[in-house]
């Protein structure tokens, strides 16, 4: 693959000025000035089309949050007050000293491991960081019913990756971490002395985890979280903690089976989690607890705390006391926001064109399953049968869940307490749900969230309202503009059912091999190719690693195909409009600390390539800008990729 200029990061944004040519490079001729003059804001880590739509949504947001603060006899809901009531708790800033010390007492107290095991249930119900905790979710293998994963702890930094001995960004996170983490220690009251000592015990039960967690690479592999454990043998895995107690304590229930995310972590967890470890355990878990905390103890903190922020995500500064308290607020009562965004700025006519766009993507996306030149008739048949059973869901739901009218907000308590206690219900309510069916009308995402997603477990896609607008969709854009838009999001969307992870799921979301060996050996061929055709691709002073984005390019390569399938079918079809509004939609600028977080933990590939390396696979592109041998952008036709 030859492509003249790949823009990325911080080093990589010295951009020649000159016109580029579509030949040449897609996503520079059209974002190129865009590229050369965008400002990423003060408070934030990028800029790009998205996160302009973030900033207008935002805006709009914080303006109502701002209005019913003053007046909340505007409010409509009573779940919406009490985000509002959180608003103005967060605006207020008391100090939470007392409150919060309290808590923390409880990590001081606990005198031996075997004080802990003990413990350990009544730990993870208030959300202290734990060796071992978990959570309730659907059966991959039997949807309609909840079981127990078992998950273990994470690393401090955002990936393995990053704990490398040649990684500098790396070792100065974490000498960052431990500063921000000594002084935040000290204003609680510790000596000089004890600080240092404490962080360093964290750090050390952090470095044993190194060689045991999965990477991002692993995780990006979906399935493989799937790991049954008889509930015998799951207890037998510790000859110091209590596992048995942790789970039947939460669920109030003897489980048969339990599901475990990390293999490798459960079977090490005797090696790092014993007698002689039990110091840095209880200092790790004391300076987890602080630092996923600090921002809600003062305003003070927060600034603290904040330096760590910025160090990690490369931005100029923090947002100020009442974006902090907005976000908060939408945070926790994000379904809710939603709702309310949905209704108000979401219009009934774009609400319908945009069901009717999806429609029409699933018949395409048939007539290009039946089409299909690799598959054998039965597993187009039943891959045909999974795309007509996916749910839609677009905008936003029609009522927020039933927990929300649990989430009451005491504007007498501190900010801290106010979260404790929401937190405490939200786990209560999640952890019973392993006596309820699976709720399959649940909603991934919020209405005001610049996003969209599918979920392989209920087999439904999520359009929420926000990103139902321009650029990547406006009844003012020509329909071209719009299949290049949200048509390619929507399709996108759709062919994650059918990606690396998705296809290993039935129609009614159950993991289950519904394909024939030959096919699905053919579909892996498929998959590598895909991996090879981004792996290395040098990009914001790093490179891209395959194998973590392939899901993602299988998705956008399959939505691409079939949203310009669509785009034809229309009388104004124009594929260079199809084209400029696919590489529009991806423009994105970057702080160097941000990309290469990305980079190590995305699974998206960065956005420029998706831009331009996507285009690649389509024969439309080529003839659309006469696109010839020896121009930047050309790719020999028997290196294209078309898998949907």
């Amino acid at each position: 693959m030859k492509i003249n200029k790949i823009i990325g990061g911080a080093g990589d944004l010295a951009i020649a000025t000159e016109p580029t040519d579509y030949k040449d490079n897609l996503y520079l001729a059209v974002n190129g000035t865009w590229q050369s003059k965008a400002k990423i804001p003060a408070d934030k880590p990028s800029a790009g089309a998205s996160d302009e739509l973030d900033l207008m949504i935002e805006k709009q947001l914080m303006q109502d949050f701002s209005n019913f603060a003053q007046n909340e006899k505007n409010v409509n809901s009573d779940e919406l007050l009490q985000a509002v009531k959180l608003y103005r708790v967060a605006l207020q800033n008391h100090s939470a000293t007392t409150d919060f010390l309290k808590d923390l007492k409880k990590i001081e107290n606990l005198k031996s491991l075997a004080d802990l095991s003990q413990n350990l249930a009544d730990f993870d119900k208030n959300d202290y960081s734990l060796p071992i905790s978990i959570y309730v979710d659907a059966d991959m293998k039997d949807t309609t019913k909840n079981v127990v994963y078992i998950q273990g702890a994470d690393l401090i930094l955002p990936d393995k990756s990053y704990y490398e001995a040649d990684n500098e960004s790396g070792k100065k996170l974490l000498l960052k971490y431990a500063e921000v983490a000594k002084e935040l220690l000290n204003k609680l009251g510790y000596s000089q002395e004890l600080s240092p000592k404490i962080v360093k015990e964290a750090l050390v039960f952090d470095k044993s985890l190194i060689p045991i967690v999965k990477n991002a690479e692993e995780w990006a592999d979906y399935t493989k979280i799937y790991n049954p454990l008889s509930f015998e043998e799951f207890g037998q895995k510790s000859v110091n903690l209590d596992l048995k107690t942790l789970v039947t304590a939460q669920i109030q229930a003897t489980p048969q089976k339990v599901i475990v995310e990390e293999p490798r972590y459960l079977n090490n967890l005797s090696k790092i989690v014993n007698n002689e470890t039990f110091e840095s355990i209880k200092a790790w878990m004391l300076i987890r607890y602080l630092m996923d905390n600090a921002e809600y103890i003062s305003e003070d903190f927060r600034q603290i705390f904040g330096e760590y922020k910025l160090a990690l995500s490369g931005a100029a500064k923090l947002p100020d006391r009442t974006k902090f308290s907005y976000h908060l607020a939408e945070k926790m009562f994000s379904e809710v926001v939603g709702i309310y965004y949905g209704r108000k700025y979401f219009g009934e006519k774009a609400q319908a064109d945009v069901r009717a766009m999806i429609e029409k993507m699933i018949a395409i996306y048939e007539q290009r399953l039946q089409d299909n030149d690799w598959l054998s008739e039965a597993t187009k048949k039943q891959a045909i049968v999974k795309l007509q059973k996916i749910v839609l869901k677009v905008g936003y739901p029609q009522k927020a869940e039933a927990i929300y009218k649990k989430l009451i907000i005491d504007e007498d308590q501190s900010l801290y307490s106010n979260l404790v206690n929401l937190n405490r219900l939200i786990i209560a309510d999640s952890l019973a749900e392993y006596h309820r069916p699976v709720d399959r009308s649940k909603w991934l995402m919020p209405g005001h969230m610049v996003n969209a997603c599918y979920d392989p477990s209920r087999n439904d896609i999520t359009f929420p309202a926000a990103i139902l607008q321009s650029p990547f969709y406006s009844l003012q854009q020509t329909s071209s503009e719009n299949y290049g838009g949200i048509g390619a999001t929507i399709a996108h969307e759709i062919s994650h059912a059918f990606d690396n992870n998705g296809a290993q799921f039935d129609e009614l979301g159950n993991m289950h091999d519904w394909w024939t060996k030959s096919d699905y050996a053919k579909f892996k061929k498929l998959t590598q190719q895909m991996i090879d055709q981004f792996n290395g691709i040098k990009y914001a002073g790093g490179k891209v690693n395959g194998k973590l984005v392939v899901s993602e390019n299988i998705a956008d390569v399959g939505g691409m195909r079939c949203a310009i399938e669509a785009a034809k079918l229309e009388s104004d079809y124009d594929a260079k409009q199809f084209f400029i509004q696919w590489a529009k939609s991806w423009r994105f600028k970057a702080t160097e600390e941000y990309n290469e977080d990305l980079l190590a933990t995305d699974v998206h590939a960065p956005q420029p390539l998706r831009a331009n390396v996507i285009s690649q696979d389509m024969t439309e592109f080529f003839k659309a800008f006469n696109v010839q041998p020896g121009d930047g952008m050309w790719l020999e036709n028997d290196k294209r990729i078309n898998i949907w």
